[in-house]
């Protein structure tokens, strides 16, 4: 009699995102980073002469950044989209733990009580949020010139390119957390995450 070891039992699969969540997201991230990447060569005068055709990147940044808006504004026809942008609005007795214990750099996930988000992503969604409608407001009064005065464009434009600044830096931070976390991605990617790893970091939600 041959002695064979019992099959491991498949993990559990939990739905994180939908489909339209996930088209979203990446539509939103291509945009962003189109915006970052011709922004760059705008700015960096290394890579403007490397690339060159400073017309149109400057078309290029234009309109991404015009259609930044569009892939949210799309997603509020799915129901589940809105019930995650909820959730990313609401802020409770959780969070406040989570941040503290982060704060300290405790990493037991016991001190770090979470919802479907945790208080560290719902603090980046709001700040991307907030950030991406300043840069588009002081982004239509650079380019659109002639709509007000010479002291609104000069303090539009310091605060676009700042913020622009800030603003690629939080989203270095972003990938980086992203490119930790094989699990997240695969949320992002597939749509689905195991058990495990939700009752670990997301053991207030419940999907």
């Amino acid at each position: 009699m041959s002695l064979r070891a019992d099959p491991r039992p498949a993990a559990v699969e939990v739905r994180r995102f939908t489909p339209a969540q996930r088209r979203v997201h990446r539509t939103t991230a291509v945009l962003m980073g189109v915006c970052v990447a011709t922004a760059a060569c705008l700015y960096v005068p290394q890579l403007a002469e490397l690339v060159g055709r400073r017309a149109l990147v400057v078309t290029l940044h234009v309109w991404a950044g015009l259609a930044l808006p569009v892939p949210v504004l799309a997603g509020l026809a799915s129901r589940a989209f809105r019930a995650d942008l909820g959730r990313l609005n609401r802020f409770g007795p959780h969070d406040r733990t989570w941040l503290r214990a982060a704060l300290h750099r405790d990493r037991r996930h016991a001190s770090r009580p979470a919802g479907k988000f945790n208080a560290g992503q719902k603090i980046y969604a709001a700040w991307v949020a907030g950030a991406s409608v300043v840069m588009l407001a002081t982004g239509l009064m650079m380019w659109l010139t002639h709509l007000t005065p010479l002291l609104w464009r000069t303090s539009a434009t310091f605060v676009h390119d700042w913020l622009a600044l800030t603003l690629g830096i939080v989203l270095a931070g972003h990938i980086g957390m992203a490119l930790a976390d094989p699990e997240a991605r695969r949320g992002m990617r597939t749509g689905s995450v195991s058990r495990e790893w939700a009752d670990r970091e997301h053991p207030l939600w419940r999907d």
